[in-house]
């Protein structure tokens, strides 16, 4: 059967990265640990993470990508009501997805903003570029998506 050829060689891709993939209703995804920043008491973590369908009617890999912020720990500051004194810590947790929020863009303009806070290697580029070479090699149409809506 052809799509297990490919579907095969694109998890191959994935193994490489290294990463772990999962498979619901058809839909492919994975996600890299890309960089990691660590505070006093608090921690942040950039992630890549890549979904992809393969239509074997239509003979297509559709792909997306994106960069996820997160972090937890530890803040500091905060003030106490009316006099009152704070013990100057907070805990905090916070995620950003680059699809849903305030940070949106293609993953190059992602990677242009958490460059500025994140030292990181990862050729996001280059792994998108394995999966259209499998998809095209296998005979099969490339279609790039920003967002996962209709993956």
């Amino acid at each position: 059967m052809k799509i297990m050829a490919i579907a095969d060689d694109l998890k191959k891709i994935v193994s490489e990265a290294p990463a772990e993939i999962k498979e619901k209703n058809g839909v492919f995804s994975f996600e890299v640990l890309v960089a990691e920043r660590k505070a006093f008491l608090s921690k942040k973590k950039l992630t890549y993470s890549a979904k992809f369908r393969i239509n074997e009617e239509g003979k297509e890999v559709k792909f997306t990508e994106m960069l996820k912020e997160s972090g937890s720990g530890l803040s500091s500051g905060g003030g106490g009501f009316d006099g009152e004194m704070s013990t100057g810590f907070g805990f905090k947790t916070e995620s950003f997805n680059t699809l849903s929020g305030a940070r949106e863009g293609n993953i190059e303009e992602q990677s242009n903003l958490f460059g500025k806070k994140y030292e990181y290697k990862f050729d996001f580029g280059a792994m998108r570029k394995k999966f259209e070479e499998k998809a095209k090699e296998n005979g099969y149409k490339f279609s790039y998506q920003i967002t996962s809506i209709g993956l």
